[in-house]
């Protein structure tokens, strides 16, 4: 999303939740794990100059762009529950919708490099065509699920999802600047993300993340759901 689509709703009491994804990227490659994490822009509606992990609304084509490898059939299975109609062409919108909007706020493009030529689903999707990147569900887990709260000037139905870095296929340089949605990109410690100036979810989905990464990433296991955001209960779906 850009800064210019973050502009003031109308009223919050009649905003109903939008489906949205958010990508975690994990380097598991040092002593200790490392997210991605981005500083928003002071002048956006949805936490200002909050710490958050890269994402934004699933689009209408999110669900119908080619991917070079989908969901493991556990992550297929838990994105499909307490959905009204739910469908793998929903369930892979929200992963794809993580995908475009990490590659939009950051550079940073999930996918295949070596699966043959992208053809992309409306311009959202030529950075992927241009580096020669194939986008990739394949090494996505799902570690959280959230709806915001009423009240707030943006409310979504957001799945939180996690990949290893490894799943970079290519970056656009030149994407983060002062202007921009994200105006500042760190790799952080775990420990060291729970320093920043966070929103309460984050903080959830941190807390929900190195559960996620005790159990591994490969394996099932239940899916925390906050169904009025983070102050609310924890179910597990």
């Amino acid at each position: 999303m850009s800064a210019a689509q973050d502009a003031p709703a109308l009223s919050p009491r009649a905003l109903v939740p939008r489906d949205a994804g958010t990508l975690i990227v994990v380097d598991r490659s040092g002593p200790e794990p490392k997210v991605l994490m981005g500083r928003r822009h002071e002048g956006v509606a949805f936490m200002p100059g909050k710490f958050v992990f890269p994402g934004g609304r699933v689009e209408a084509d999110d669900g119908r762009v080619n991917v070079a490898g989908t969901y493991p059939p556990h992550v297929e299975n838990r994105l499909q529950a307490r959905v009204r109609r739910p469908s793998i062409t929903r369930a892979r919108a929200y992963g794809l919708a993580a995908v475009r909007e990490l590659a939009e706020e950051t550079g940073i493009l999930i996918g295949d490099p070596d699966a043959g030529p992208f053809q992309p689903r409306g311009s959202s999707w030529d950075a992927f065509a241009k580096a020669g990147v194939f986008p990739s569900l394949e090494s996505f887990v799902a570690v959280a699920r959230a709806i915001t709260p009423p009240g707030r000037p943006r409310r979504f139905d957001a799945r939180f999802f996690a990949t290893d870095a490894s799943a970079i296929g290519g970056t656009v340089d030149g994407l983060v600047t002062a202007e921009t949605e994200l105006v500042e990109i760190v790799w952080v410690t775990l420990d060291d993300a729970r320093k920043l100036d966070l929103p309460a979810i984050t903080k959830q989905v941190l807390l929900d993340l190195t559960e996620r990464l005790d159990i591994g990433f490969e394996r099932d296991a239940p899916l925390p759901f906050y169904p009025k955001g983070s102050a609310g209960e924890r179910e597990l779906i």
